[in-house]
Parts: C-alpha cells; sequence; structure tokens
C-alpha cells in the first residue's frame, strides 16, 4: 500500500462502492475518526449499528486481511501522528540520502506542496473562501503552539482584505469576552496540527456551542477538531526535521487570503487605498531616496 496515503483518505475514496451498511460504517469511523475504530470490532460494529461481519469485509475492501490488520495499521498512524519532535528526528536521520540538507528539505517540501495540492477538494476550498469572504460574518482565527503564528499572519492580512477579523489569543481566561461577541453564523479559523491540543479542541467546542462555523487547517492525519468543523482542509507537513513544515499549510492561507480578496475586490481595493493614505500621512514607511 502506498503509505503516503492514510487510512482516512483510503476509506473517503471507497465510499461511493461501498454498501449500505458499509458506508454506515465507515461515516462512523470518519466522523469520530480514529478513535471509533481504536476499540474492539464489537464495540465498533455496535457503536455504527452493523454486523461484525460488515467490519471484517469493509476492512478487506480497504485492502487489510482483517479487522486486526487494519487496527494495526490504524495504531501505526496514531503513533506517527503523536510523535515528538525528538521521535521525529530520529526516524529520518539514520537513513538521509547523502546530499545536502538545503537540497533534502527542498525535495520534502515540494513534495509536500504537491500532496496537499493534489488532495485538497475544491469545492471544499471555494465554500471555505466564501464563508470568510462573507462580510455579514465576522472572523476569528486561533492557532496553537507553532501555528499561533499563521493565524496571526492570516488575521494581519485578512484585516486589509476586510473588517471585523480577531485573533484569538492562546490564553483560555481571554476565551469568554471574545466568545461573548460571536455570533451565530461567525467565523472561526482554526489551525491544528500534530500533536493536537486539547485548548484548541476546547475553544472549538465552545465557538460551535455559540453557533460559529469552523474551518479547520490541520495535517493530513486530521485533528479531532475536524469533528465539529464545517469545512476542513488538510496539509501534508514532514520534513527532515525535529519541527514539522509549515510551507504546505502558508500555502493554503495565501491562497484563501487572495480568493477572499478576489470575490471581495470592490470592497478591498477601496480599503487598500485608504489604507495607503493613511501610511502616506504617518510617514510609515522610508521612501526611496
Amino acid at each position: 500500500m502506498d503509505e503516503q496515503i492514510t487510512i482516512e483518505d483510503r476509506m473517503r475514496a471507497a465510499l461511493p462502492d461501498l454498501t449500505r451498511a458499509e458506508r454506515q460504517l465507515a461515516t462512523h469511523v470518519l466522523k469520530n475518526y480514529p478513535v471509533a475504530a481504536l476499540g474492539s470490532i464489537t464495540a465498533l460494529a455496535k457503536a455504527a449499528e452493523v454486523s461484525t461481519p460488515t467490519v471484517v469485509r469493509l476492512c478487506q475492501k480497504l485492502g487489510y486481511k482483517g479487522y486486526p490488520d487494519y487496527q494495526s495499521a490504524l495504531r501505526g498512524e496514531v503513533e506517527a501522528m503523536l510523535m515528538s519532535p525528538i521521535a521525529k528526528h530520529d526516524r529520518w536521520a539514520g537513513g538521509v540520502p547523502d546530499t545536502h540538507i538545503l537540497n533534502r528539505f527542498a525535495d520534502a517540501v515540494v513534495g509536500n506542496l504537491q500532496a496537499t495540492l493534489g488532495q485538497i477538494n475544491h469545492a471544499e476550498f471555494d465554500a471555505a473562501a466564501s464563508l470568510l469572504a462573507d462580510g455579514d460574518r465576522a472572523i476569528f482565527a486561533m492557532g496553537g503552539r507553532i501555528t499561533h503564528a499563521l493565524a496571526d499572519y492570516f488575521v494581519t492580512l485578512m484585516k486589509v482584505v476586510r473588517p471585523d477579523v480577531t485573533l484569538l489569543s492562546g490564553l483560555s481566561n481571554t476565551w469568554p469576552p471574545a466568545l461573548l461577541d460571536m455570533k451565530r453564523g461567525d467565523v472561526l479559523l482554526v489551525f491544528d496540527i500534530r500533536r493536537y491540543e486539547n485548548s484548541v479542541l476546547q475553544l472549538v467546542e465552545l465557538a460551535v456551542e455559540q453557533g460559529a462555523e469552523v474551518v479547520l487547517i490541520t495535517d493530513r492525519w486530521v485533528s479531532p477538531a475536524a469533528a465539529h468543523a464545517r469545512h476542513t482542509l488538510a496539509a501534508h507537513i514532514e520534513a527532515p526535521s525535529a519541527w514539522d513544515s509549515m510551507v504546505s499549510i502558508t500555502v493554503l492561507v495565501e491562497t484563501l487570503l487572495a480568493s477572499v480578496q478576489t470575490l471581495r475586490w470592490d470592497e478591498t481595493e477601496a480599503r487598500l487605498k485608504r489604507l495607503e493614505g493613511l501610511y502616506d500621512r504617518s510617514r510609515f514607511f522610508r521612501r526611496p531616496r
């Protein structure tokens, strides 16, 4: 099997060819991925309201010998998903090709970008951009320990494209005032990559209770927050480093910004002109000599 294709990817691709019972089971697993399939076959069948033979048939259709084989592969993916920086370094450092780190890293990043763009559903992306472009909806954004910088970058530029954009702090004691202003239909853009953070999931759950629509940008193993997201965009992030690469996620962010800008160009152009006038008046930038 292609190790770059996750079990979740394989299951989604198989949906059109499944029987009604198998599709019901697969939908249950995907909705509660990966936790749903980490228990016994009996518990999974009962939760999905199907028979245990249905579980076995689905596993075989996905290319596994049976449920134990499927579950072993799933646990391997979960372990990879939760690897610490030290473990990630040890995994690649032993067998790296004898080429310069610039070449190795660039190859990994280009591969990530190709894989990410190849799996993004265009309709899903366009729907997420439309939500973010809707002037009747306020936008809130938050990231985790590493991805908070991407949320900050997104907010800095999106504030120019449209009004009502707020960066949420990672400190939970700042959430109640923000949630107080969050109306039904507002959008929470959230970033969450492995090792998934409890604080991100908690905020997503609270925002959904307020009636917010969640757009999640995550990695190919998919954050648990996806269970509450209206739209999920997954990126490939592995690199020959103790840390994951943010390049593919940055491309998604910048493309979302470009898409929203296009959808709101008349308003955005007016905002840009006003902003440039304010920069000129405040002499914010150095003038060329």
